[in-house]
């Protein structure tokens, strides 16, 4: 199976940067995986509600130019369904059993997502109802993905 990570925003901080090389190395013996990333916008401080929205749309516009129309389109939105370790390994699990070749995981920036991301998403996964830096946000996924495929294939780490 391909995974492909869009996040909207640039690792800025070394830690995070050695994180995500960590996880991608653990994960190139059972995935190919290619992260992209998408510009973000500068919020201005006390932004208007139509400027947050023109910011989502040009964010969300960016990001949509990466998504192909035949892969399966996870988004992290507060908003989501909330999973276990267990019950996300058996969804990934389950879309390469049936037939799912590619799977999209989409991070949004400080804003979140715009409307036309989330709707063009397959399903829509919380981590949680706190707010996390997209920075972290992207490792943890990939722990979580790491944690999956070990899972996966019995192999131990995940308790």
């Amino acid at each position: 199976m391909k995974i492909t990570i869009v996040a909207v925003g640039k690792i800025k901080e070394k830690f995070y940067r050695e994180a995500v090389a960590e996880f991608q190395k653990r994960l190139n013996r059972y995935v190919k995986l290619e992260i992209i990333e998408v510009a973000d916008e500068k919020t201005p401080e006390e932004a208007s509600e139509r400027e947050k929205e023109i910011i989502l749309e040009q964010e969300g516009a960016r990001i949509l130019k990466h998504i192909r129309s035949d892969t399966y389109v996870i988004a992290l939105a507060i908003e989501g369904k909330m999973s276990d370790s267990i019950a996300f390994s058996e969804k990934i699990r389950l879309l390469g059993v049936n037939g799912t070749g590619h799977l999209v995981f989409i991070i949004g920036g400080s804003l979140g997502l715009a409307d036309d991301v989330l709707k063009r998403a397959d399903l829509k996964l919380s981590f949680s109802r706190m707010t996390f830096p997209h920075q972290l946000m992207r490792v943890i996924l990939l722990e979580q993905i790491y944690r999956s495929y070990r899972i996966i294939n019995h192999e131990p780490y995940h308790k």
